[in-house]
């Protein structure tokens, strides 16, 4: 079966083949450079890129997607701050770059990245098959994509003090299908209302998240595995 991809598909496949030429470029370029700085450069890039393709080749829904998740990316400051204290269950090592608090001050960007992948692909399924397929896939994409992140990112933060699979806390597993879940439906419910909801839905976002990820920790470490 011949799959046509749409304009707006094939510039995003687009986009992000050149984001991930661009991250090995960035990584592997033997420069002076710590870590921190390269992952900034990279986080600047892709929330450059996204509004900018976005805006040139008229894809509009890539600028209002793109805004809802940097929101949710800025709000996200909030969970991986309590998650490193006072929960105990995270830290980041030191990479060259400020921090916000103890989080790396590119994290209120890098969760953009995948937000946005995860939301596009949710829709693009729904335009051409169905919303039970999507949400199915969305949860499915967000446990690789978190997962994939978690297991290869150590060196710039790592879970500690809990159950592990080899270097990915078991009990944050769930709360970040739900955050892919949850962002995909807040987009659904508010991108045809005023851009005031996109804030709120955000915050709403954020609380479910850090709530999720207290509710396992307690479930898990301390219920079952205690």
């Amino acid at each position: 079966m011949q799959i046509s991809l749409k304009s707006t598909e094939r510039d995003a496949f687009i986009v992000h083949l050149l984001f991930v030429i661009l991250c090995a470029g960035i990584l592997l370029l033997p420069i002076p450079l710590l870590i921190g700085p390269r992952l900034f450069i990279l986080v600047v890039a892709y929330n450059i890129l996204i509004p900018a393709i976005g805006y040139w080749r008229g894809h509009k829904d890539w600028l209002y997607l793109w805004v809802f998740v940097a929101l949710i990316s800025l709000l996200m400051i909030f969970p991986d701050w309590f998650l490193v204290t006072p929960l105990g269950t995270l830290v980041f090592l030191p990479d060259g770059f400020p921090q916000i608090g103890p989080v790396s001050g590119y994290m209120a960007l890098l969760w953009a990245i995948p937000l946005f992948i995860i939301i596009f692909l949710g829709l693009r399924i729904i335009e051409r098959r169905s919303k039970p397929l999507a949400y199915g896939i969305v949860a499915l994409t967000s446990f690789l994509i978190f997962t994939a992140a978690e297991a290869s990112l150590t060196f710039v933060w790592h879970a500690q003090n809990v159950t592990m699979i080899a270097s990915v806390a078991l009990y944050i597993l769930l709360p970040e299908i739900i955050l892919g879940l949850s962002a995909f439906w807040g987009y659904q419910s508010i991108q045809d209302k005023s851009h005031w909801w996109k804030p709120v839905a955000a915050f709403l976002i954020m609380l479910l998240y850090i709530g999720s990820a207290c509710f396992f920790y307690l479930l898990i470490e301390i219920i079952i595995l205690g």
